[in-house]
């Protein structure tokens, strides 16, 4: 059997509602993880990428988040109608989707404008660290 080429690992952590840093399943659905691995199965893709079920990835003012391995690919914002195009741009054709990556000035920054934003309610932030 042939090694995987990307494994999606999907932030499904949950918080309680209201909580400073955000919860990327808020539902407790891991809706995001199952619609992957359906549309995976769709195209033929099943047994070449996975798409897993990730605790905290610690980037959750980005949430709901996602990182694909080996490529170190974070998207965040990332919603249900954003998983089609994943796949068919990022996985199928190695396309970096601009309007969904995690600037790497924002990975792992205490000090990232949407870190800072939590802070101060009534703040919106755009997700690649632009305030508006």
């Amino acid at each position: 059997m042939p090694t995987f080429t990307h494994h999606i690992f999907v932030c499904c952590n949950t918080r309680e509602p209201g909580h400073a840093r955000g919860c990327c399943d808020p539902t407790k659905s891991q809706a995001l993880r199952s619609l992957f691995k359906i549309e995976l199965d769709k195209r033929g893709l099943k047994g070449r990428v996975r798409a897993n079920m990730a605790g905290c990835l610690d980037q959750c003012e980005h949430g709901p988040n996602l990182v694909i391995y080996p490529q170190g690919i974070w998207y965040g914002g990332v919603r249900i109608e954003d998983v089609p195009r994943i796949i068919d741009e990022t996985i199928v054709k190695a396309v970096v989707l601009e309007d969904l990556v995690i600037a790497d000035g924002c990975l792992n920054d205490p000090n990232c404008p949407h870190v800072q934003a939590r802070k101060r309610p009534g703040t919106i932030v755009a997700i690649c660290g632009s305030a508006t």
